[in-house]
């Protein structure tokens, strides 16, 4: 790592550091949607947003970043996003899943969207005046996306979708949804599936929010004779896979660093409370079998981290990063959800506490083994890529 590009990613942390400290005290007393958008404007304000769409669609500028780091305009930079999601999940979750969600919710309009429709919209996205979410998961179709039967048909200028999207985050606030859709069956040239830019007032859809463990914006999209323009489709007809896929690459591995987020405050937490904590006349710090839960925290975390820094590099630099990137994102999201479960044992019954900060860790991690690919779906990938089909 260049010291130009160790510097800018220091600047990066530092920034989300300020934010996490100013703004997570509040967040955490907010309602979800409350919290949403206040996280949003504090991330617009201090410019942080703008890692989440690429310089050319008015994100921010990487020409302050080293060479080996510096990437065609039409992306993102991962190391960046996998910087800040680290810092800004170390702080609040909230803060963490709104960077992630601007990002993933508006890269295949960064990746196939028309020049009109991405000057129009990603800005907005980048300035966090316009929320996105991404629309991949079906109440039939989670992990496997060829299961998608939500489907788009051609009417005359028009595309018209009918079916459900669930665990759709961002969905009661989002400003658009990137959503893929069956258009035909499967064949030997394409997946029979599309992508489009569908705005959150599109004629016939609708919105219904639920809550879930963490708490952040997410609901059911149901999709009932929805009517958009023709232009639209994203990317061309049958290209929508490609476009998911596209997409789930360039962002799964922040979704390890977030992790490790969770898993550096739970380390921290750790050892704030063992080491301030007495008992039998002595801190608990000094009893060494509690001593060797915050040993292995240490070593979990560091080769996690090692893990994510191997696979954002290759991804920025346009290397063979399939299996660097499944092996960060299963082996970060488990050893922090492992992490943050021995930090709630170590605190005892404050770790079950609600509000303290160990209870939070430990709802707010739970998510990262499941969504943008489960930790099986990592495993079947490493396997594929070890043994073959």
């Amino acid at each position: 790592m260049s010291a130009i590009g160790s510097g800018v990613l220091a600047e990066l942390r530092a920034s989300a550091r300020v934010l996490g400290e100013r703004l997570a005290p509040s967040l955490s007393e907010m309602e979800e949607e409350v919290a949403a958008q206040a996280a949003l404007a504090g991330l617009a304000e201090a410019g942080l947003l703008a890692w989440s769409v690429p310089e050319r669609d008015g994100g921010a500028r990487t020409s302050g970043l080293a060479a080996e780091y510096c990437l065609s305009p039409d992306v993102v930079s991962v190391r960046a996003l996998c910087a800040l999601r680290d810092e800004l999940a170390y702080h609040s979750g909230m803060l963490d899943v709104m960077l992630a969600m601007q990002g993933l919710g508006s890269f295949p309009l960064a990746l196939g969207g028309n020049a009109r429709l991405r000057q129009e919209v990603l800005p907005e996205v980048a300035a966090g005046r316009a929320v996105a979410a991404f629309a991949l998961t079906e109440p039939g179709a989670g992990s496997s996306l060829s299961d998608v039967s939500t489907r788009a048909e051609r009417r005359g200028d028009k595309w018209v979708l009918n079916g459900h999207k669930t665990f759709i985050s961002n969905a009661p606030i989002a400003r658009f949804f990137s959503v893929l859709a069956r258009t035909g069956e499967p064949s030997e040239e394409d997946a029979g599936l599309s992508m489009f830019f569908v705005p959150s007032d599109a004629w016939g859809l609708d919105v219904q929010p639920f809550e879930v463990l963490a708490p952040h914006p997410i609901g059911d999209v149901l999709f009932a004779e929805c009517e958009i323009p023709g232009e639209f489709l994203l990317g061309q007809e049958g290209q929508g896979l490609e476009l998911a896929l596209g997409t789930l690459a360039r962002f799964r591995t922040s979704v390890a660093a977030a992790a490790n987020g969770f898993a550096r405050r739970a380390l921290d937490e750790s050892r704030a409370h063992l080491r301030a904590r007495r008992q039998s006349g002595k801190p608990l710090a000094r009893h060494q079998a509690l001593r060797f839960d915050v040993a292995e925290m240490d070593v979990r975390l560091r080769a996690a981290q090692l893990l994510v820094d191997e696979a954002a590099e290759q991804v920025d630099t346009g290397a063979e990063a399939t299996l660097a990137v499944a092996r960060a994102k299963l082996f970060a999201t488990e050893a922090a959800g492992w992490s943050c479960d021995r930090a709630v044992q170590l605190h005892g019954g404050l770790g079950v506490k609600k509000g303290t900060v160990v209870e939070r860790l430990y709802r707010d991690v739970r998510a990262l083994r499941i969504y943008e690919g489960t930790s099986e779906i990592q495993k079947a990938i490493l396997a594929r890529q070890l043994l073959g089909d």
